[in-house]
């Protein structure tokens, strides 16, 4: 096939061609495209003829005098110049219409397993806790909510179709270019845009290619799910919209940047590139600039919006997915026509970063804050305490990008100043501990002083101790259960917090059984005289009726405390058990014949020793046991 430039054709035959091609003078010329036939060679013919007319063009202003080496005057010239781009432009325009697909957007979505930061996989299901009527939980519950504000108030890519080269702004294997128009159509665009910037009508040929390509990035918005949306409207979304469409985001803005951009791009150089001063970049942005700033709008959106704690893990997952796409919006947007775009992705990475600082601090304060008085009943684990920890096993999920974030230590020595409801707690600050370790081991500490609070709510003091016994044991155990946590929290925090649990168990106990162990002791009970037996029956019987009347309180109430860890609620039973049972066993063994020999020793000895050891696992279930139970089981 010979090419355009091959034959020659003298400017009356150039003229006559383009005249019979004049859209506005032939209903031929209406009804049948150049390019759009099987018949190359009239393509070609045209292309030549264009060729003919432009040199005819050069000519005549090269001269002055009117006139052109092909016999055309200057109006004639000016004249076949404006027709020929006229077509030209038509046929550009249907060229890009008939070759503009959809995009395949699911098999895109599927594929695009492009390589990620540690933590954007978290995307669809970090940033969520379980939820009771109050705090979200992490222990059993069917529901699961997201983190509520008012919980704490009360591939590689193809190369072009040119052959080996590879366009000079790839800088990452996260990029992959879809071929978006067919090699041959390509050529031909290239063939068209050539002549109309070579004529002076690069404006108009970018114009139009804009406006079909923009509506083909449209298109697949509306299929990826991005909407049409204010900066303002986006920030009048409930967050529970918002959590979604920042999911959707993500996933979009990926097969944006790195495919459906890309491969815009890319098709922008294949036609443009080397045709004028920077018209490929321009036809780019000509195309994405609107589309990219809606896609970063969201994100900026996001960015500004109002801080509160259960936005920390959408927006750290934000954080994530842009902070991935950085380098490769750098890279697709590298020329000094899309600046605009490069500077709005990196200001709105640095404002997700103030605002995930911003939020932390929010978060201690709220710690600090929550002044609920209303005591959980049983003594279990106050919802403020799971609320707190899982929030702080999220934050340990994202460690390395916290840890990025967060440069500065908590100043306790300020937030203590001048406030007197706070207690003297020891705050650890080891220089070996990374700021987001002191900002989660301060959070700890003000959940302990909370805590402290909270317990002195408590009318019964065996009950107040139990509450710390099992809040702080809870906070050990989700330390425990978290490597990233652990390591940061450190051995000897850890240590005291272990501590302050087990010497709350011991309070507890000393609490509720001193008195009771009290009456199994062997003082006044024994008298001297020629006809006693050396036992007051008076006083023992006085004994075992207030042992039985403290042992049934006891059991009836703290039946009904709770604590839900089962190992924790076995060693608490077996350490009663081994204190109370060998002492009623001893004390009964001494005492028993004095009052079997008496009348109505039933009304005395109450419980076998097989009772009180049935009974001791009634205790912490969280529900009530009545007394008549404790006989059946042991008969």
């Amino acid at each position: 096939m010979e090419s355009p430039e091959s034959v020659s054709m003298d400017f009356g035959a150039a003229e006559k061609l383009i005249l019979r091609w004049d859209s506005t003078a032939s209903e031929e010329a209406r009804e049948r495209m150049i390019f759009d036939g099987g018949d190359r060679q009239e393509a070609h013919r045209y292309l030549r003829a264009v060729d003919e007319i432009q040199r005819s063009m050069e000519s005549v202003t090269v001269s002055g005098d009117g006139s052109s080496r092909g016999g055309g005057d200057s109006g004639k010239v000016n004249g076949a110049i404006q027709i020929a781009m006229a077509r030209l432009e038509d046929e550009f325009r249907n060229i890009l219409i008939t070759h503009t697909n959809p995009l395949e957007i699911d098999s895109l979505l599927e594929s695009n397993s492009f390589s990620t930061h540690s933590s954007s996989s978290r995307a669809d299901g970090a940033g969520e806790l379980e939820a009771d009527d109050d705090y979200p939980v992490d222990d059993g519950g069917e529901r699961r909510s997201s983190v509520r504000e008012d919980d704490l108030q009360g591939g590689e890519g193809s190369t072009s179709n040119s052959g080996s080269r590879t366009p000079n702004y790839r800088t990452t294997n996260s990029i992959r270019e879809i071929d978006l128009i067919p090699p041959e159509a390509i050529y031909d665009l290239r063939s068209i845009a050539e002549r109309m910037i070579t004529a002076g009508y690069m404006r108009e040929c970018i114009q139009v290619y804009g406006s079909v390509r923009k509506s083909a990035v449209d298109a697949s918005f509306r299929r990826l799910g991005i909407e049409k949306l204010s900066i303002g409207e986006i920030q009048r979304l409930e967050w529970d919209t918002l959590e979604t469409k920042i999911r959707r985001w993500i996933r979009a803005a990926k097969v944006c940047v790195r495919i459906l951009f890309a491969s815009e791009k890319l098709l922008c150089e294949q036609i443009f590139e080397g045709l004028g001063p920077a018209a490929d970049d321009a036809c780019f942005m000509e195309t994405v600039k609107g589309p990219a700033i809606q896609v970063f709008n969201f994100a900026e959106a996001i960015s500004i919006s109002r801080r509160s704690p259960e936005k920390l893990f959408k927006i750290l997952d934000l954080y994530d997915a842009l902070y991935d796409l950085l380098p490769d919006v750098d890279a697709v947007f590298g020329s000094k026509l899309s600046e605009s775009v490069r500077v709005q992705a990196a200001e709105i990475l640095s404002r997700l970063a103030e605002a995930v600082r911003g939020i932390l601090s929010e978060f201690e304060n709220a710690v600090q804050r929550e002044t609920s008085r209303i005591p959980v009943p049983g003594g279990t684990i106050h919802p403020l305490t799971r609320y707190v920890m899982n929030y702080i096993s999220l934050i340990s999920d994202y460690k390395q990008t916290l840890l990025d974030l967060i440069v500065s230590k908590p100043s306790t020595a300020s937030r203590y100043s001048g406030d007197p409801t706070m207690p003297d707690l020891e705050f650890p600050e080891p220089e070996s501990r990374s700021p987001l370790a002191l900002h989660l081991v301060w959070i700890i500490v003000m959940l302990e002083s909370n805590l402290e609070g909270k317990s002195k709510l408590y009318k019964d003091a065996s009950l107040a101790h139990l509450f710390l016994m099992n809040n702080v044991h809870y906070i050990v155990q989700k330390v425990k259960g978290s490597p990233e946590l652990r390591e940061m929290i450190e051995d000897d925090y850890l240590r005291k917090l272990t501590g302050k649990f087990r010497q709350a168990a011991t309070s507890y106990q000393r609490s509720t059984w001193v008195s009771v162990l009290h009456c199994l002791r062997d003082e006044g009970l024994h008298v001297s005289g020629s006809f006693s037996s050396g036992v007051s029956k008076t006083a023992l019987r006085e004994r075992f009726k207030t042992f039985n009347s403290m042992f049934d309180e006891v059991h009836r109430t703290q039946a009904t405390w709770l604590v839900p860890d089962p190992q924790l609620r076995e060693e608490l039973r077996i350490s009663l058990s081994e204190k109370l049972i060998p002492a009623y066993r001893s004390f009964l063994g001494r005492f028993r014949a004095h009052i079997e020999s008496g009348k109505h020793p039933e009304m005395y000895i109450k419980y076998s020793v097989e009772d009180l050891e049935t009974a001791v696992l009634d205790f912490f279930e969280g529900y009530p046991v009545s007394q008549h139970l404790i006989r059946r089981r042991s008969n």
